[in-house]
């Protein structure tokens, strides 16, 4: 037996521990550290870039095609698919065990069968919480410094050395580019359009191989080069004219025309700087850099080795840091460190109070940091990090992990005092052996309640498998620690023992409480009914959500001018937003982005702005939003019509909160689904119940359309390829490429000297013909009409979404009262049908998993509980403690006004396990003083209840004790421990009071027959 094993060879076990300690220290402290578990979601997007092509276009030639191919993937459960201007994204989701790999190689290969146009480019990404950026830095120039430069030669790539960073890309760069602005009437008079050019441009700038000279002794490969090495080179670029190749027939200019002209007779070639973004933080330009790491990197290990680079050079550049995950997680880290060491003080104090002597306080408080540095050394081996839920894990744990090690050292302490003979080896092992029983069962029963937790899929099941498994090892260690470190402690603690005071006043109460309560059988039992039935009561006034909302003290900002809105409209509209935020005193720092990358659909659109804003620390956030997003309102509106902006709390990540509510509209009649998506978001704006309210289905814009006839095109010679490249040359910029130009690489783009202006000029547009020039309308009609700017898809059905998210806590009832309302008050067109749903669902769905696990869970226990006892009637007694749990629970999540949530569900789960300890602590002394006592079931069941009220007082109290500093904590991100703190206080302590009185009533009734024959007698 392992007691007597450490008693005759203590030193080896204090060195074994020693080392255990050392081992847990190197672990702990090696651990990565994050805010969240690392969880990849089953989630995978395609983006598809087709430059050029319409929503409809885009719709029609590429996401329809990619759909048909995706949904034949095995298991995926949600396709849904945008498609913009020039660009679509297709979004996969799959369940939580899917292989991901398997998977984005079946998209790759789906893809390439797709059969899509051919200058059509494709790039899948996977979804993880890593994929959002720990830093974004607003990066300013010091002195002379060109930053653009520094960054690209220095600094970047020395960022990207740092092992655990994924991508680091930067906002607001300027490019250098060549330009060449062709003068339209010299062009059109030499027969040349942009196109033309370019290719000309092009076919000067060659290098090819063209095979070998073989001599006697050598094979020489040939290689044949034509270059532009130089802006002069470029202006004096001979062009040829088709019009001067032309036969005699030629127009009369084109006869004039000398002999040969170079590429600055028709345009005016100059270096110019391009912005296709602006960023800036606090008003001032900066640069803007957005980093990410790699899916398993240690955030806070990355995020000071980033700072470290930047520091470095801090006589070149200044940074601010505008928004930092590392700080966030510092903080969370800190806080749940503090909370579990509050708890360890406290639970040591409540061990004090009921043994005062301080020798067994430490002996029992000896497993909280040995339980808890193993446990690190399982999570290090297991590469797991030190996040929210592992933290929170360890400091729930503290108070459970001394249980054991209480119990055991209670009953060698009250064995002592009892003995004549003082401390000797075999009666520490008699003590040790009298409990052993009791608290194998109690700890194997709190560690297979975390079992079913297996059972509850999806991001809930992935979130607390590291909560989960931290309880388990600390627990299991506890046990170990239990039967082995403490006897030894106890051993050479307890030399000289004061003699056993006579009954305390307390267990003679009880004495008196438990026989009134057995001859009282009935009205026990009734008011511990009602009492359970009354709490239940209180469950509609908790609300409901998934996890409780937690308020950010980092807002995202947006603005969405109309589709066509230039770079330069709009920042004129954001720096009137930017001197706004200036003048807030609620607002601590801005960085702001035009034209940079949409949060939500990574698209970088010229007609948007998003913005980074810290608030002060006692902001109250909502009531704030609300102010902001009212006063940007105005100012959009005054600048631009039809103007769009929203605000709302950053939310990085985590698991889903769920508290929003979604109507989904489908119909295949456009206008109808736009028309019905705007009367459903003006409705949900209308409620008080809501908040940040997404309308997905965007407006529409204007389009020109060209419709080639056929017949006239057939006659006159043209393709629509050249009618396409003609117009495309009058209407933007033609890329010719890269060139290295002055020992510098820089982009060349030509362009016309005047850009088209009206429907006019694009109808009169000539294009070159067998019979001469002809204008665009003598080919085509030329029509304006209105088009949507996206077209979104779930599932292949075109639909429209319109989210918001639920202010409280009750996210059912909302969900269920905005789906009616929908019903009632909206009216919506025949051919639009809608469904209502959102987090609720999965919310609901979440729930009956956990209810699942809980039976799952207590039939465990009662498996468990046979084994140990070997009577099938013992576990029903002892489980019988488990009825009262949600008196207390329920009560105090009313007092703390905290929502039912998936933290509550954990806590009871944690809770079934707890409790049970205290019953079979009692139930195995009933069972000791009946089999090896002889003692009537009445004497066994007082005996018991006197004899083990001290422990079972001590280990509730300690591990409430424990928890009080993670149930009054106001620290954000320890909200997932908070509802399970006061879930299991109030559990803890209701079962408790009443185990002591239910159980012996309980136990005198599953032996009746036998109790009243002994009374009898």
């Amino acid at each position: 037996m392992l007691t007597r094993f450490s008693l005759k060879n203590a030193v080896a076990v204090f060195i074994i521990s020693f080392l255990l300690i050392l081992g847990g220290l190197y672990s702990f402290s090696s651990l990565k550290v994050d805010l969240l578990p690392n969880i990849e979601f089953p989630q995978l997007s395609v983006e598809v870039i087709y430059p050029g092509a319409s929503p409809e276009d885009m719709n029609e030639q590429v996401t329809t095609k990619l759909e048909e191919k995706l949904k034949a993937i095995e298991g995926v459960k949600k396709l849904q698919s945008t498609s913009f201007e020039s660009i679509a994204i297709i979004n996969l989701e799959f369940p939580f065990n899917t292989d991901m790999e398997e998977v984005e190689r079946q998209v790759e290969s789906l893809i390439k069968e797709a059969n899509l146009p051919e200058n059509v480019q494709t790039k899948v990404n996977r979804f993880s919480f890593g994929t959002f950026p720990i830093y974004n830095i607003s990066l300013f120039a010091k002195g002379d410094t060109n930053i653009q430069q520094f960054l690209d030669d220095t600094i970047v790539p020395e960022l990207k050395k740092i092992n655990g960073v994924n991508s680091i890309s930067v906002g607001g760069m300027e490019e250098n580019l060549i330009q060449i602005t062709v003068d339209k009437q010299k062009a059109l008079q030499y027969g040349l359009s942009l196109t033309q050019i370019k290719e000309q441009i092009n076919e000067k700038f060659l290098a090819f191989p063209a095979g070998n000279v073989q001599t006697e002794t050598l094979q020489i490969p040939i290689r044949v080069q034509q270059k532009i090495e130089t802006i002069k080179q470029l202006e004096n670029l001979p062009l040829s004219s088709p019009i001067m190749n032309a036969s005699q027939g030629a127009p009369a200019s084109a006869q004039q025309a000398p002999a040969m002209i170079t590429l600055k007779d028709v345009a005016t070639i100059q270096p110019v700087t391009d912005q296709g973004e602006i960023t800036r933080y606090n008003l001032q330009p900066s640069l803007s850099m957005a980093i990410t790491k790699k899916q398993d990197a240690n955030t806070v290990e990355v995020a000071d080795k980033v700072i470290n680079v930047l520091d470095k050079y801090k006589d070149k550049i200044d940074y601010a840091i505008g928004f930092d995950s590392a700080e966030g997680i510092k903080k969370s880290v800190e806080t749940l460190v503090r909370e579990g060491l509050l708890g360890a003080l406290f639970a040591s104090i409540a061990v004090l109070v009921f043994l005062r002597n301080v020798r067994a306080t430490i002996i029992a408080i000896v497993s909280i940091p040995l339980s808890l540095l193993v446990a690190s050394i399982f999570l290090q081996r297991m590469d797991i990090s030190l996040n929210i839920m592992t933290l929170g894990g360890m400091a729930v744990a503290v108070g459970r992990v001394v249980d054991d090690s209480i119990v055991v050292i209670e009953n060698i302490f009250r064995r002592v005092r009892k003995s004549n003979t003082g401390m000797t080896d075999e009666l520490v092992e008699d003590s040790t052996k009298e409990i052993l029983k009791a608290i194998t069962s109690s700890t194997i029963t709190t560690v297979v309640v975390f079992l079913p937790l297996g059972l509850v899929g999806g991001v809930t099941g992935e979130f607390f498998l590291p909560f989960a498994l931290t309880i388990v090892f600390s627990l299991l260690m506890s046990l170990v620690v239990a039967i082995t470190i403490v006897p030894i402690l106890a051993k050479f603690s307890f030399k000289k023992v004061p003699p056993e005071e006579k009954e305390g006043a307390l267990q003679r109460a009880y004495g008196k409480a438990i026989e009134w309560a057995l001859n009282h059988k009935q009205t026990v039992l009734l008011s511990s009914i009602l009492l359970l039935i009354g709490s239940f009561a209180i469950v509609p006034k908790l609300g409901f959500t998934f996890i409780p909302n937690e308020e950010q003290k980092t807002l995202i900002a947006a603005i969405e001018l109309p589709s066509l809105t230039t770079l330069e409209k709009t920042n004129d509209v954001s720096l009137k937003m930017e001197k706004m935020f200036d003048e807030k005193k609620e607002i601590k720092e801005v960085t702001a982005g035009i034209g940079t990358r949409d949060f939500r659909s990574g698209l970088k659109r010229k007609n948007q702005a998003n913005y980074f804003i810290t608030l002060e620390e006692n902001v109250n956030v909502s009531r704030f939003i609300k102010e902001l997003e009212k006063e940007m309102e105005n100012i959009a509106q005054e600048e631009v019509n039809g103007a769009k902006v929203g605000v709302q709390e950053l939310q990085s990540g985590g698991p889903p909160s769920n508290n929003d509510v979604n109507i989904d509209l489908y119909s295949t009649n456009l206008t109808a689904l736009q028309q019905a998506a705007k009367d459903v978001e003006a409705y949900l704006k209308k409620r008080n119940d809501l908040k940040y309210v997404t309308n997905n289905f965007a407006d529409q814009q204007k389009q020109v359309i060209v419709d080639i006839d056929p017949q006239k095109a057939a006659h006159y010679g043209v393709s629509g390829f050249q009618v396409l490249g003609t117009i495309a040359d009058q209407t933007g910029p033609v890329q010719v490429g890269t060139l290295m130009l002055d020992g510098e690489e820089r982009t060349v783009q030509l362009s016309y000297s005047e850009q088209m202006t009206s429907i006019e000029q694009l109808e009169n547009t000539l294009i070159f013909t067998k019979f001469g020039p002809v204008p665009v309308k003598q080919l085509a009609e030329v029509k304006e009409v209105d088009t949507f700017t996206s077209i979104q898809k779930l599932d292949g059905k075109v639909f429209a979404r319109i989210s918001a998210q639920i202010v409280g806590d009750n996210i059912q009832q909302v969900t269920q009262d905005v789906i009616n309302g929908v019903k009632k008050d909206v009216d919506l067109p025949k051919d639009v049908s809608f469904e209502g749903g959102g987090g609720s669902d999965e919310t609901v769905e979440t729930f009956q998993q956990l209810g699942l696990a809980m039976v799952v869970a207590i039939g465990l226990v009662y498996i468990t509980m046979l084994i140990t006892f070997g009577k099938a009637r013992i576990p029903f007694i002892i489980l019988s403690s488990l009825v009262f749990v949600p008196i207390g629970s329920l009560l105090g999540l009313f007092i703390a006004n905290e929502p039912m949530s998936v933290s509550v569900m954990i806590g009871l789960l944690m809770l079934i396990g707890i409790v049970t300890t205290n019953a079979i602590v009692l139930v195995d002394r009933i069972g000791q003083n009946r089999e090896q006592k002889g003692m009537t079931i009445r004497q066994a069941l007082i005996e018991a209840g006197k004899t083990r009220l001290r422990p079972i007082l001590m280990t509730a109290f300690a591990t409430v004790a424990a928890l009080i500093p993670l149930a009054l904590t106001k620290s954000s991100g320890t909200l997932i421990s908070k509802g399970l703190a006061i879930t299991v206080i109030g559990g803890l302590t209701s079962s408790t009071l009443l185990t002591l009185i239910l159980v012996p009533v309980v136990y005198e009734l599953f032996f009746f027959r036998q109790a009243k024959k002994e009374r009898q007698a």
